[in-house]
């Protein structure tokens, strides 16, 4: 893992945050601590973050749940499948209830397990409107976003008093 990550910090701060921020579960959420403790601008990290969390998201709008079938498929992969797909089922309730701000929220909460990839199986599985899922659940890394520089940054402030 570690061989990885120099690989991609090789290939420069802002772009090994932007992948970063694509990858499933880590996102925005755990992009946004490593650009901050690399001692990167705030605005900067929060930007590359946002936009590299965001990339993926209509793809799985229009894909998620046809991958997730695909993965039942797939010995290695079908019990993980599964799992995840009666993960997001139990959590949908408080989606539908609210819609798009049941879907903003559970975005932009920042806590395991959810995120812009699983609110985007979330809406795929619900069949929510595309488009009004994608911005609330642009409005949701955007606000996870805040909440994890704000909280970064008072933890990097806090150790750097040590």
């Amino acid at each position: 893992m570690e061989g990885i990550f120099q690989w991609l910090l090789g290939a420069g701060r802002e772009t090994a945050l932007f992948i970063i921020s694509m990858v499933p579960l880590v996102e925005l959420r755990g992009a946004v601590p490593l650009g901050l403790g690399l001692g990167m601008p705030w605005l900067e990290v929060l930007a590359i973050c946002y936009v590299g969390n965001l990339l993926p998201i209509p793809f799985v709008l229009l894909f998620g749940a046809k991958i997730l079938k695909w993965l039942e498929k797939l010995p290695l992969l079908s019990k993980f499948s599964l799992w995840y797909q009666n993960k997001l089922v139990s959590k949908s309730a408080q989606v539908t209830k609210y819609a798009q701000w049941g879907l903003f929220l559970f975005v932009a909460i920042p806590v395991p397990g959810t995120g812009a990839w699983s609110g985007s199986v979330i809406a795929t599985l619900l069949k929510m409107n595309r488009g009004r899922a994608f911005l609330a659940i642009a409005a949701g890394v955007i606000t996870a976003g805040l909440i994890m520089t704000l909280g970064s940054t008072a933890v990097i402030g806090a150790l750097s008093l040590l």
